[in-house]
Parts: C-alpha cells; structure tokens; sequence
C-alpha cells in the first residue's frame, strides 16, 4: 500500500506485499476553475486531518529533542564546572539543573517556534537560525536573572550552557534530519517542482538543484516564456495550460526561475498554483538579494532607496575584528599541536622553508603575504605557465587535482586544509578575517572581471561561504555570487555558522584539492 510521508505535501511508493505493480499517492489538486481556498470536500478534510496528524508528530519529536539538548546542555556545563573545581557530585549538578531548565526551554522553544524551527522540513531553517535563537536565549535569561537580583560570582553558567546547547542542539537535529531524510529517501519520497522563467536562468537552477547533495526536489520539466530554450529539460508547455500541466505532471511546487519575469504574469501565475494547492518559491537574482540592503532616502518627489557599500564600519568592524581576535586566539591555542605536528612534516619532507608567504590582493586590493605551510616542491612558482594548459577549474581559479608540484605531505594537508592554519597569524595581523571572502593569488586576481572586485571591499578571510558550498567544485561565478550573498547578509551568527560548518566540510574532503 501506499502511505503518505511525515511531512506535508508529499507522496511515496510502496512495494504491495503481493509483490505487484507499486502505485503513488498523490496530494489532491483541484480541477481547473476550483479554488483550493474554498470549502474542502469531505474526502480532502480527512486527507488535513492525518496531515495535522503528521505536523504534530514532526512537533512534537522535535520539541522532545530540544528538551533533551537543553537539558543536557546545562547538565553538561554545570557537571564541567564542578570536576575543574573538584567537587563534582551527580546528584548535585542534576539538582541545579532541574531548578533552571524549565525557564531555559520554554524560551528556546518560543523562540524557536517564532523563527519556524518547527516548520515542514522544507521550510525549516538550518543552523545559522538555531544559534542566533539559543543566543537570544541565553541574552534573555542572563537580563532576567540580574533583574531578580540574582548574584553571580561567574557568568560561566550562561555562556558554557549556550555553547553546549549549540553543540547538543545542532547535533541532535543534524543526526534527525539525516534519519528522517534517510527514511523518505528509502520511501522514494520527493518534491515534484517544474521550473518557470526563460532562457540560461532556468538551466542555471536546474543545474544547481540537482548537484545538491541530498535534495528533496526533482525538476520534472519547464515552462519558458520564450520559444523553448535548448537547456536540456522537458518542456511542460505554457503558462496558458498551467493548470492541466500541474494536475498532469504531479507537481508540488513552481519555481520561478526568471529575475525578468514579467510582474503579471507573476501574479496570475501565484494565484493559479495557489488555487491548485502548488506551493510557488522564487529563485532571487542579484538585485533581489541586494533589496534587502536598500535604505530608504526621505524627502525625495520620488521613493528612492540607497544602496550603499556592503563595509564592516563602527559597531559592526568593532564586533567582526572583537570575534576576529578571540577566535583566532583560542584557535592557535588548541591547534598548537597540529600546528607543530605539521611544521615538522614539512620541514622532513622536502627541502625549502616550512612557510610559504603567498602575496595576495587583501582589503582594497592591496598586497599583502598570506602565510600558508608550504605545500609545493621549492622553486614550483617558476612552472606555473607551463601547466596552465592543465587549469581544471573555470573562471580566474588556477586548479589542478593532481598537480605534479605539490608534495605527498602537502596533497595530505591541502585536503585537509591544514596548510591555511598559518593565516590565523593573518588575522592576528589585521590583514585576514575569520570568516570572509577568500583571498586569490596574483595570478587570479589579474583575471578577474570589475564586478568580480567587489569581494575586496572588505578583509579577505581563511573560510567562508565557498568552503561550506562546494568548494573547488563550484564555478568561480557562483563563488563570487556566494561572496556577494555573505556580504549582504553578514551577521556574527554567520559567521559562526560558517565556521563550524568550515569542520564538516573539511573532514568530508568533498571539492578539495
């Protein structure tokens, strides 16, 4: 038989016992004419009902998780406190947590819900989310505390709960989405999406949905605006027969995948998916990403908005530099042994200094040496143009996965990225950040094109967006539209998210070479 799956809008197939033909159980759409908003037929209200069935079993597993984490986040940090002193006891450590945790959770869990933590897992936001919600928890109750007069001898109970919870929460709901993922997966579970728009932008989302890992979304075809675009997809006709195309094909959702398309035909296009019962996602283009970084400028005969330049300056340079230097700090201080570990290696390996001081365009072009270990046979700069022929990476990237330069201990730390641990010096320095736009060779940097530039507006840094998205596997156009999208929308919590996404990515070795 065929179930529906835990979350909405979804349809899966099931092998019968018999071992006869599978069938799929689609989501109901309403014929051309009938409005999905007016009153639903009887059969389609007991459809809701296991539906709401469903969101509250998604709820409430994920609330039992939050509980646990949050728990056990205070338990943790109480339990480590007390062995440091030399004083711990079980029994007390669970008794002062019992007294706090009630408090702590119904914050995490109303803030969590205000910011769609307990949504369907296609809307569900991901970490970035989840540590600026323990992070206002933790605000919260710290000013709650200091208003009831609480005494403290040490704030440790705040920030070592806050930094267990990230790490408990984080991983309880990493280890739940791989699970249930895992399960609609093996249940044949996906979104049936058809692409809408015209020309390169639609083979463009296509390309993107269907390299990432894992995705839910399966393009079934497009519907162009323009006579049919040779990109490779099936075409699913116009927009005039939208509505047989969405009951025909199955589909779960539209993309609009057009920054040009037309505000009409947006418009009715929304209401008929609606009507359907289709969910309807827009894939935003540059202007769209940078709206959101638009002021409003009073006083003018027409509305204008000002677009100004995405720097770190005041508060914000203040916050990002304060991050900066105790990161780096704590980071040289933990990894002091791979650090030696590593200088030692590539001091027995080959000949030539354990550094190598790459000299790099930073913060408004201006050169300046990136320390790196010395990944390279000495002299291999002097080879450069003999193997640009072999350049396997498009765009001003100069890459090559089995480059004949570079050493058996340097291909280890370069894939592991080891060999940039040196560049915490950098930002000790001023001339790198934690988290930022990578910093490209001169040679890159000659072939960059204008708009290419804008990533130099700020401190160039050892992780950022690339590294977490892909890293060598993506074109260079789409590593500079994710410097883009990380300058719009920098917070300190990005870059947090960025850093400790940095170590999965690191250690799955997945586009590194």
């Amino acid at each position: 038989m065929a179930q529906q799956t835990a979350e909405s809008g979804t349809r899966q197939e099931t092998p019968p016992s018999d071992g006869g033909i599978p069938y799929v159980r689609t989501p109901w759409h309403a014929p051309p004419g009938v409005d999905m908003r007016r009153k639903r037929p009887p059969a389609l209200s007991f459809l809701l009902r296991l539906e709401t069935a469903r969101r509250t079993a998604r709820v409430v597993s994920l609330m039992a998780l939050d509980l646990v984490a949050v728990t056990l986040a205070i338990f943790t940090a109480l339990a480590l406190k007390d062995a440091i002193l030399g004083d711990f006891v079980a029994s007390k450590a669970w008794g002062q947590t019992k007294e706090i945790v009630s408090f702590a959770y119904l914050l995490t869990v109303l803030l969590f819900a205000r910011s769609d933590l307990y949504a369907d897992r296609a809307a569900r936001p991901g970490l970035t989310r989840i540590v600026a919600c323990l992070f206002q928890v933790t605000i919260v109750a710290l000013i709650y505390a200091l208003v009831n007069g609480e005494q403290f001898s040490s704030y440790y109970i705040f920030y070592g709960s806050l930094f267990f919870a990230v790490l408990y929460v984080a991983s309880f709901r990493f280890a739940y989405e791989g699970v249930t993922g895992a399960l609609l997966r093996a249940a044949g579970y996906h979104r049936r999406a058809v692409l809408v728009g015209s020309g390169r932008h639609i083979e463009d989302v296509a390309h993107a949905l269907a390299d990432a890992p894992h995705t839910p979304i399966k393009v079934v075809g497009f519907v162009s605006l323009q006579p049919r675009p040779d990109n490779g997809l099936r075409s699913l006709g116009s927009l005039d027969t939208i509505h047989e195309t969405l009951r025909e094909h199955r589909i779960d959702e539209v993309i609009i995948a057009d920054p040009d398309f037309p505000q009409d035909r947006a418009v009715e296009l929304v209401d008929r998916c609606h009507q359907s019962g289709v969910r309807v996602r827009i894939a935003p283009s540059t202007m769209e990403i940078l709206v959101h970084r638009a002021e409003f400028v009073p006083g003018q005969s027409v509305p204008l908005f000002e677009l100004k330049p995405p720097v770190f300056e005041g508060f914000d340079y203040l916050l990002k530099r304060t991050f900066d230097i105790v990161g780096a700090t704590v980071l040289l201080i933990l990894l002091s042994p791979v650090l030696l570990a590593a200088a030692i290696a590539v001091r027995l390996s080959s000949k030539g200094p354990i550094l190598y001081h790459s000299i790099r365009p930073g913060i408004g072009g201006k050169p300046f040496a990136c320390f790196k270990f010395r990944t390279m046979y000495h002299g291999a700069d002097r080879r450069q143009a003999e193997l640009e022929a072999l350049n396997e990476a498009g765009g001003a990237i100069f890459k090559i996965r089995n480059d004949p330069r570079v050493t058996p201990v340097g291909r280890f730390l370069r894939r592991y990225s080891i060999d940039e641990l040196p560049q915490l010096m950098n930002v000790l320095r001023g001339e790198m950040s934690l988290v930022g736009p990578r910093p490209l060779p001169e040679r890159d940097y000659e072939r960059l094109e204008e708009w290419h530039k804008k990533r130099y507006l700020v401190l160039p840094g050892i992780t950022g967006l690339w590294q977490v998205s892909g890293r060598s596997e993506l074109d260079f156009d789409d590593l500079v539209r994710l410097d883009f999208l990380y300058l719009e929308r920098w917070s300190v919590f990005l870059d947090l998210t960025i850093l400790l996404k940095t170590i999965p990515a690191v250690l799955s070795r997945r586009g590194a070479f």
